[in-house]
């Protein structure tokens, strides 16, 4: 922040001396040109010149300071005009007015005798200085007025990237409380049963844990990974369900190197289990198929089961993938769910990249 403003500070000064100096040097050499030496001595027109550009220098900074006080960029109502333009008259007259007795008093010692300007010449003098100081106005406003709508718009999408990234993780990697809870009641009471496979079921539980945890600085995973915890997932729900859950894979072996989004595969098949075998006494099937058709790829949970109403708990994890998608990937990827022939498709396509 203090860089920059250094950098906007040290690039004024440039152009306040580049844009005032060449303002000066045209005008001294259009006048040396068309003026005779021998009415009006070169040297005047030197000292006229270095006049001209200490007050254009100085008068423009100090106005460009009480634009800032008044925060005219950043209110340009009424009122701050009025002000403003005041504060253009009042600068262009005390530049025309210290120039022109300054070029009185110079012409005088130079040329040891008087030079009395005209009211045309005086007329003409404040309506040239006034319409510099008006050009070098309205060239500042308008600089300071790009890079304010430049700076809103850097830290309008800086806040749109904060909240994207605290919403994503927050809807990332969120592993649903009861089903921890479920968890490790079956454990413990698998425990009594055989203990081997109680710890196996522990140690699949932690991985979960922590892969949930570790994903809210990760937004892409490969599939080949993203496989390994729904495994983990179908083996702790299949210590309550038993025989009741049947479960199958159809993936392409060259798609399992490819990224998506973390946990929405175990959201899917968490989805299907909940609310479509679980609630079904004779269980049933769930299949997990991963294709692509060259512009996307395509993951698809089927579960044996209808299409029911919508009710809040049903809505909360597919709403989850809902927003985690149109974060990502805005209308390029698509989530649905139909029913065919007593089984739910869940359907996403996501962009391959």
């Amino acid at each position: 922040m203090a860089t920059t403003k250094k950098v906007n500070t040290l690039i004024f000064w440039i152009l306040q001396f580049v844009g005032w100096g060449f303002i000066t040097s045209a005008n001294i050499w259009a006048k040396i040109f068309l003026v005779s030496p021998d009415k009006v001595k070169p040297e005047y027109f030197f000292f006229e010149g270095l006049i001209f550009i200490t007050l254009g220098i100085t008068l423009t900074t100090l106005f460009r300071n009480y634009l800032k006080r008044i925060d005219f960029i950043a209110n340009q109502n009424q009122k701050n005009y009025i002000k403003a333009f005041i504060a253009f008259g009042l600068a262009s007259c005390i530049f025309s007015g210290i120039l022109l007795v300054s070029a009185y008093y110079m012409f005088q010692y130079l040329h040891e005798e008087s030079n009395d300007f005209t009211l045309l010449e005086i007329f003409s003098t404040t309506l040239n200085v006034s319409i510099f100081i008006f050009f070098w106005s309205v060239i500042y406003v308008v600089i300071k007025s790009l890079a304010r709508l430049r700076k809103n718009k850097i830290d309008r999408l800086k806040l749109e990237a904060a909240l994207k990234d605290s919403q994503l993780n927050t809807l990332k990697g969120q592993l649903n409380p009861h089903f921890m809870f479920n968890s490790l009641n079956n454990i413990r009471g698998l425990m009594l049963e055989d203990v081997d496979k109680a710890r196996d079921m522990l140690t699949r539980l932690s991985e979960m844990l922590r892969y949930s945890l570790n994903m809210n600085n990760v937004d892409a995973i490969r599939i080949e990974e993203e496989l390994e915890i729904v495994d983990n997932y179908i083996a702790l729900s299949k210590i309550q369900l038993e025989d009741r859950l049947t479960y199958q894979q159809e993936i392409k072996q060259e798609l399992k190197q490819i990224k998506i989004p973390p946990m929405i595969l175990q959201m899917l098949v968490e989805n299907a289990i909940k609310h479509g075998i679980s609630d079904q006494k004779n269980g049933g099937k769930i299949t997990l198929i991963i294709t692509d058709n060259n512009e996307k790829i395509i993951l698809q949970v089927n579960n044996t089961g209808t299409l029911k109403a919508d009710t809040d708990s049903t809505r909360i994890g597919l709403d989850n993938i809902k927003k985690r998608l149109e974060l990502l990937y805005g209308d390029t990827a698509q989530f649905r769910l139909k029913e065919v022939e007593n089984e739910v498709h869940a359907i996403i396509q996501i962009p391959l990249v």
